[in-house]
């Protein structure tokens, strides 16, 4: 493969890719399911697949170059937010009647890192993805700014702002696996690790097929099976304000804790 694909493009271009591979087929769930719990079939089978009460919300996957390579936000949710307190998220919440998804990723994104959502440019969604335990209908939607905004993160609703990047999203190392116990039972989670930080559940869902968008979109000869090890990473994969200083590796661990929230 080209090795010079990701790294000699700048962030503009790989915009420009991002936004084509988004309005072609999506990976859809095969890309989702990489990193689902594996109890998660179970909570679907219980409810019998997408039920007609579910309640429709969006979250924003917010790009801004970073150097060369592409960062976005995450954030870290209080605990006195109603749902997924203390979890690693995107920014987004539950669509208002007659609000598309759109409006709702920007109006809450907005409202949880205070800038104006008037001002991202969107690139396309993902597929939606439905959580069970929550009841949400997820909609993902992608888009852009020229440069990095300035965070006012809302303090009832965001504990922490994280920003990862596009390279830390391709590099594998950050990828592994948690045991615990969740349903009466020990499960091995896949999540991302960002820093000190642990992304899974319906979050890392999304990232992944946001990851295999990418990857299509930096290398469409491979398509979108290409592996993330194959891919050639700009430098300073994981943007780290929060001054953690850590670079995880892939691990597996094998002591069972409590999960940070239950998806």
């Amino acid at each position: 493969m080209n090795s010079s694909i990701h790294t000699e493009l700048t962030p503009e271009a790989m915009i420009q890719r991002l936004r084509e591979a988004l309005a072609r087929p999506l990976p859809g769930p095969s890309a989702q399911w990489e990193m689902a719990p594996p109890y998660r079939r179970t909570l679907l089978e219980q409810t019998g697949g997408l039920p007609p009460e579910a309640r429709p919300a969006a979250v924003l996957i917010l790009l801004y170059p970073r150097g060369r390579d592409l960062a976005f936000p995450l954030t870290r949710r209080t605990d006195h937010v109603a749902h997924h307190k203390g979890q690693i998220s995107l920014p987004g919440g539950a669509c208002e009647p007659g609000e598309s998804p759109e409006a709702t990723a920007l109006r809450e994104t907005e409202e949880e890192l205070g800038f104006p959502g008037s001002r991202v440019r969107l690139l396309g969604r993902l597929t939606p993805l439905y959580v069970p335990p929550s009841g949400f209908l997820v909609y993902p939607v992608v888009g852009d700014l020229p440069e990095r905004p300035v965070f006012h993160p809302a303090p009832l609703e965001v504990a922490e702002v994280l920003e990862a990047t596009l390279s830390w999203l391709l590099d594998p190392r950050h990828q592994g696996e948690e045991e615990w116990e969740l349903y009466g039972a020990r499960w091995r989670i896949p999540v991302f690790r960002l820093g000190g930080h642990i992304i899974w559940g319906a979050t890392a869902m999304i990232l992944a097929e946001f990851r295999a968008v990418a990857r299509e979109a930096l290398d469409p000869l491979r398509g979108s099976h290409a592996g993330a090890r194959d891919l050639a990473l700009p430098s300073g994969g994981l943007v780290d304000p929060a001054g953690l200083g850590e670079n995880p590796q892939r691990e597996e661990r094998t002591t069972p804790r409590t999960p940070p929230i239950c998806l």
